[in-house]
Parts: structure tokens; C-alpha cells; sequence
């Protein structure tokens, strides 16, 4: 042992040492989830001078571990070592896992030696951050160049000039670099690496990179480009877009391989928007036409989900003139999912066409997509009704609304009929109170008895929201007496939705008919001879006493009416009953004494 070091000094970073060359994977990984905990027992000039060296050159083979320690170094380790003046004598560490073989991994220390930059003042970013920089760029494997193009962001705007203009020249060899993966990394990183230059050198030095990325033979690269496009676009105005840019612009949409044509159509709406009015009135409507007429299913999907927010961009008569019809062969495509992209976003158009372009162009589009035998396409139209109803009557839909409810009511995958019954409420707020009554309300009680447990659960929380749409009025005539009556059903699982649905509903009741229609049903079910049902009683009871226990009135209802069946359960047979009871009793006690 060293002189001046004592047991303890020693014992943190030799644990540390032990626990890391152990052959165990999970040991090695709580030893760097520990590594906060053994920096602070050793101290900051500990910490720099021995930890950091230690976690430099012990570079594990297992990636688990070395993105678990990328991840660490990031979380604002410099507290650990002395504060901001020494951040940087963590990117040693982090400069090395920048350069191992897994992706994960890379990206995680470069994230993190991005957030070590944010600490950096210019001195340390110029000293010890651009020579790391330079040294990962231009490393031998590609590995370490392309982990580097994340790093060029970061500080761009933190060093002098003549440096500016080294990295400018640096990213720009990354772009041009002979390994793809590499050329992704810099058509990646290309938007963010912009944003940092001025005009002038958006012009000289970023559109060159740009330009070559876009039109690199690998689809992979052209493809991370799209976003590269609309950063610039949004630097450069109109004239100098329409002039720098149209020719790539075309390029991206037209293009040979169908994932560029898709990134392209994703992200439409803000290209539209970078670049103005004019170029989209001569160029980008014609291109969009394109795209919802693609040959590739995919890149229709992308370019329907896109129809409402660019046509924002449009006068009514474009839209009517060129986006309609579109639309029309599109609720007609051979393609499920783009009939489900078309119907989720189609009613986005009502309000840009107004009452009767909506009436006479749209309407038969949504009573025919309604009619589509994919289930999620039906969905969508309806989820999205609440816009549409805004700008016609929705009862001119009511004809087909209702056998495509009820149809999705019905549907063999039970998560059709859950996503149906969260729509509910929603199309009870439209269709008003007495279509609903008429129409739906026998529906939304059968599905209470639903064999499925999510959808029975999805049906109680349903009845508490229409519960609260309508009234508690209506509540008590249209739900309470059909929930109750289910209590007495002979199978089980009726009676214990009936318990469920009175534990969900009853605090959007009142306590009139807490007191009138549903405490009595409730006790005779304390007596069950379903322990699973005696014991959800005692839970639901704790709900009544917690919600009502606070007034006067309630306290008595409670003390008289709750308190004494708990009091009984309390010595039930079964524990879980007990375990539930005493709970109840201890809550109820509480509330009414707070």
C-alpha cells in the first residue's frame, strides 16, 4: 500500500477494479451504475487522477457495458470531478467508446461528449474538444469518422473563426468519405451542422455538402437528406430557393428508390412551409399530386397523412381542383393502410371547404369509407367526426354511422371493439341524447358482458363518461337500473361487473341515488359466495365512503350503512376479503376525521 493512503482510501476503486474484471456481465454493470456513488467516496482530485484513467483503459468487450458507462459519463459526471473546469478529462473515456463497433454505443458517447461541449468553456473546447474532434474525423476506421459528424454541432458556434472555417472543411470530407455509413452520418448530422452557419456559408460551404449527399448512389444516405433540405430552405429565401434548390427538390420526390419518395412525402408539410407560397403554388402541387399517385403503397400512406396540413397552404378552388380527386381514388386504393392513413386525415378538408364543398364532395367519401371492410379504416372516419361536425350535421352521416358502430361493436378482435367503445362518449356529445338513448345505449350495456375482461373495464369507464356528457339524471334512468340488475345475473363474472361499474361510476353519482338505487344491491352482494366478489364489495364500499364521507349527511350514510357490513367482512373467511375490508374501514375513518 502506498504511503499516505489508508484502508479506505484504497478499498472504492479496488471494489471498483474487482467488480469490473469479474466474468459476471450483471456484476460488471452494477459496478458502472456505482461509478457516481465511488467518485464521490474518493473525491474530485481522486475522481480525475485515478478513476477516469482507470474507466479510459479498461474498455470492456460486452456492449451492455460499455453503453451503460457511455450513459453514465454523460449524466453530469464533471460534478464528480471538480466541476466545469475539469469536464473535459472526461472525454478520454468517452473518445475511445466513440470508436468500438457497436452503433448503440457510439451513438450514446457521442451524445454524451456533446453534452460535456455545453459545459466547455471556448479555452478547454479549443484544447482538448477540436483535437479529439480532428482525431475521431480522421481515424482510420470508419467507426470513429462516423461517430465524429455528431461532434461537429455542438461548438461551432463556441470557437474562433479560423477554426469555424476547419470544420466547415472537416464535415465537408465527411460528406465526401468513401464509406457510406460514414456519408450517413454527415447527411444525418448535416441539418443540425446548418442551422450553426451564417448565410454566406450556408451558401459556400453547406449547400456543396448538401448537393453531393443528395445525390449520392446509396438510397440510405439521399434518404437522410430530405431533412438536410427543409433546414436550409428555411435559411434561404424564396428567389434563392427557387434558384439553389428547385432542381434537388425534384430529384427527392422523384426519386428512383421508393424510401427517399417516403421521407420526401413524410415530412411534405414543412418543406412546403420552408419554402413559400409562390413555389408551392408552381411547383410543389404538382409534385404532391405525384406522390399520392406513387406506384409504392408506403409513399401514398405518407402522402395522405399530409393532405390536411398542406392544403392549409392552398385556395379552396386548388384544393377542389387538384387535391380532391386525389382524395377520391385514394378511399377507393387496393391498399388498406392507405384508406386508413386517407380516413384518419380526410376530415382535415371540412374545414378548409367549408359546408357545401364538404356536402358534395366529402360526404360520399366518408359514407363510403365507412363502408370499408378494414376495421381500423371505419375507426379512423369515426374517431375523427367531432372535426366534421363542426362544419356539416353530422345526421347526414347517421345512416351509415350507426351499422358501422355497430358492426365494429361486434368485430372479432377485441381491440376493434375496445378502440369503438373510447370513441363513444365522443360521438355521444354529437349525436345528442335522444339518438344516443335510442340507438346506442342497449349497445353500450351489452358490452358490459363482454367475454373479454379490457373490454368490460373499457365499458364501465365508458358508462362514468357518459355518465358525465349527459347527467346524472339520465344516468339514473338509463344505466343505474340495467347495472344494478346484473348483480343478480347467476355466472360470476356479471356480478362482479356490476361491482366494478359501481366503484367506477359512483363518483360521478350523486348521494340521493347512491342512497336510493344502488347501496342495497351492493350489500347483498357483500354476502356473495365468490370471495373475488366479496372483496371487490370492500373495495367499492371504500370508494362510496371516501367520495360521500365528507358531509354531514354522508358521514350518517356512511356509519350506518357502510361501516357496519365492513365491520362483518372484517372476520370473513377469506383473507383477501379481510385484507380489503380493514382497509376500507381505515380509509373511510380517516376521511370522515379529516
Amino acid at each position: 500500500m502506498e504511503p499516505g493512503y489508508t484502508m479506505e482510501d484504497i478499498a472504492p476503486i479496488a471494489v471498483l477494479m474487482d467488480e469490473l474484471r469479474s466474468e459476471d456481465v450483471q456484476l460488471r454493470l452494477n459496478a458502472i451504475h456505482s461509478i457516481p456513488t465511488i467518485a464521490l467516496a474518493l473525491g474530485p482530485d481522486r475522481a480525475r487522477d485515478e478513476l477516469v484513467p482507470f474507466l479510459q483503459d479498461s474498455v470492456d468487450d460486452e456492449d451492455e457495458v460499455l453503453l451503460a458507462l457511455a450513459k453514465e459519463l454523460g449524466r453530469n459526471f464533471e460534478e464528480y470531478i471538480g466541476g466545469k473546469q475539469f469536464a473535459h478529462v472526461l472525454l478520454g473515456p468517452l473518445e475511445n467508446l466513440s470508436a468500438v463497433e457497436e452503433t448503440l454505443v457510439r451513438d450514446k458517447a457521442a451524445e454524451s461528449i456533446a453534452k460535456i461541449a455545453e459545459v466547455l468553456s471556448t479555452p478547454q473546447i479549443e484544447e482538448f474538444y477540436i483535437p479529439l474532434l480532428k482525431r475521431l474525423s480522421q481515424g482510420e476506421w470508419f467507426t470513429s469518422r462516423t461517430s465524429s459528424a455528431a461532434l461537429y454541432p455542438p461548438v461551432y458556434t463556441k470557437v474562433s473563426w479560423s477554426i469555424q472555417e476547419d470544420l466547415r472543411k472537416g464535415f465537408a470530407a465527411l460528406g465526401a468519405d468513401d464509406t457510406p455509413m460514414v456519408r450517413r452520418a454527415a447527411a444525418k448530422w448535416l441539418g443540425p451542422f446548418v442551422k450553426n452557419l451564417s448565410k454566406q456559408h450556408v451558401l459556400s460551404d453547406g449547400l456543396p455538402i448538401y448537393r453531393r449527399l443528395q445525390s449520392d448512389d446509396q438510397d440510405s444516405v439521399r434518404l437522410l437528406t430530405v431533412e438536410d433540405l427543409i433546414v436550409i430552405a428555411k435559411q434561404l429565401t424564396p428567389p434563392e430557393v427557387k434558384e439553389q434548390l428547385l432542381k434537388q427538390i425534384r430529384h427527392s420526390i422523384a426519386d428512383k428508390s421508393w424510401r427517399v419518395r417516403y421521407m420526401a412525402a413524410t415530412h411534405f408539410n414543412e418543406l412546403a412551409e420552408a419554402v413559400g407560397t409562390e413555389l408551392v403554388r408552381e411547383e410543389l402541387i404538382g409534385q404532391y399530386v405525384q406522390l399520392l399517385k406513387d406506384n409504392e403503397a408506403e409513399v401514398r400512406t405518407a402522402a395522405a397523412g399530409q393532405i390536411p396540413g398542406f392544403s392549409k397552404l392552398l385556395e379552396k378552388e386548388v384544393i377542389l381542383a387538384r387535391i380532391v380527386p386525389c382524395v377520391r381514388d385514394l378511399s377507393h386504393d387496393a391498399s388498406q393502410h392507405v384508406r386508413a392513413a386517407l380516413a384518419n386525415h380526410i376530415s382535415g378538408l371540412a374545414p378548409l371547404l367549408g359546408r357545401d364543398a364538404t356536402i358534395e364532395h366529402l360526404l360520399p367519401l366518408f359514407l363510403h369509407l365507412l363502408k370499408d371492410e378494414f376495421p381500423e379504416v371505419r375507426l379512423n372516419v369515426i374517431s375523427k367526426l367531432e372535426t366534421v361536425n363542426g362544419v356539416i350535421d353530422i345526421e347526414l352521416l347517421s345512416d351509415s354511422l350507426l351499422p358501422a358502430i355497430i358492426e365494429l361493436a361486434e368485430d372479432k378482435s377485441w381491440r376493434v371493439r375496445q378502440a369503438i367503445i373510447e370513441y363513444i362518449p365522443l360521438l355521444a356529445t354529437q349525436l345528442g341524447k335522444p339518438f344516443f338513448d335510442e340507438q346506442l345505449g342497449n349497445l353500450c350495456m351489452s358490452w358490459l358482458g363482454d367475454t373479454v375482461f379490457s373490454i368490460r373495464e373499457s365499458a364501465t369507464i365508458n358508462l362514468k363518461k357518459l355518465t358525465e356528457v349527459f347527467g346524472v339524471d339520465w344516468a339514473k334512468v338509463q344505466i343505474v337500473p340495467k347495472v344494478m340488475g346484473m348483480g343478480q345475473h347467476p355466472n360470476y363474472l356479471y356480478r362482479m361487473t356490476t361491482v366494478q361499474a359501481i366503484t367506477t361510476i359512483a363518483p360521478s353519482l350523486n348521494l340521493a341515488i347512491v342512497q336510493a338505487e344502488i347501496i342495497g344491491p351492493l350489500l347483498q352482494l357483500a354476502e356473495d359466495p365468490i370471495p373475488n366478489i366479496r372483496f371487490n364489495v370492500a373495495k367499492s364500499l371504500e370508494i362510496l365512503a371516501t367520495t360521500y364521507g365528507n358531509t354531514t349527511e354522508g358521514r350518517d350514510f356512511v356509519c350506518q350503512s357502510i361501516a357496519p357490513v365492513l365491520e362483518r367482512q372484517k372476520t370473513d373467511s377469506d383473507a383477501d376479503v379481510r385484507y380489503f375490508a380493514a382497509r376500507a374501514l381505515q380509509k373511510a375513518s380517516a376521511d370522515m376525521l379529516g
